[in-house]
């Protein structure tokens, strides 16, 4: 399974690529790639055999890199979902808000509640929550890792957990409101598409540069969107290729800083 989760997303990333897609289809697309077992694992019918091959989705639940079991496992620990990990890496891939670093001691969450009832993961976070160093961290990332909470830590989409209906709701720090992993795709495709696209930008950028991105690399990042949105005027979002084309033609692709001697 963990073999075809990430050759779901190998295959999903080139047909993006291959097809001179929107940036934004890396989250909303109404397609993915998937054989038997997967296409079980996702519910998605009339899928046989162990040959991947490109299938529509229907389910505003699916499509997307967020609804693969690629990311929904990656941002998960062996035994359950993590709301902070899947909030941060939100905030850190698609948005490019890193949270800052945890404090030294983090107190571990509590999966049980005074009386010995099992608490949902959205209760347990809220008693962690009640610690003033923890809070102002998690107000950033645990509303987003909570519209994912309807997938098991393998993605497997579920709708209870400990006996009770998951609330997948959230809002941002703006006042931004959003209802489980479909209501925050349409978020960060529409009102906070600049944001998604600066944040491709940067992590394609660090790629071709073979380093981290400075403060002064922030102005060429901002020209490399605009010439992008320009190569792409007609798109509602530039494509992968556009973005590329883009860097290969910026100064800090094409000029290397040296050392003065």
């Amino acid at each position: 399974m963990r073999q075809s989760f990430q050759h779901e997303t190998e295959l999903f990333f080139a047909e993006i690529m291959r097809s001179n897609r929107p940036v934004t289809d890396l989250l909303d697309s109404k397609f993915t790639f998937v054989n038997q077992r997967l296409a079980e694992h996702y519910d998605i019918p009339n899928v046989y055999g162990s040959q991947f091959r490109r299938v529509a989705v229907t389910d505003p639940n699916r499509g997307g890199l967020l609804g693969q079991g690629s990311i929904l496992t990656v941002t998960s620990y062996p035994d359950r979902t993590s709301v902070v990990q899947r909030g941060k890496w939100i905030l850190e891939n698609l948005l490019g808000m890193p949270p800052p670093p945890p404090p030294p001691v983090v107190p571990i969450l509590k999966p049980h509640g005074t009386d010995g009832s099992l608490l949902t993961m959205r209760e347990q976070m809220e008693a962690h929550r009640a610690d003033a160093t923890c809070a102002a961290c998690h107000a950033r990332m645990d509303p987003l890792g909570f519209a994912m909470e309807n997938y098991n830590g393998i993605g497997k989409y579920r709708t209870k957990e400990a006996g009770r209906a998951i609330d997948p709701s959230g809002k941002l720090p703006d006042g931004t409101e959003f209802k489980g992993l479909n209501g925050l795709k349409q978020v960060l495709v529409t009102s906070r598409r600049e944001d998604f696209i600066a944040a491709v930008t940067d992590r394609l950028l660090t790629y071709a540069l073979g380093r981290g991105l400075e403060s002064y690399d922030r102005p060429a990042v901002r020209s490399i969107v605009r010439e992008a949105n320009r190569q792409d005027s007609n798109a509602t979002a530039p494509s992968l290729t556009a973005i590329i084309n883009a860097i290969v033609n910026s100064t800090p692709f094409q000029m290397r800083r040296t050392s003065e001697t």
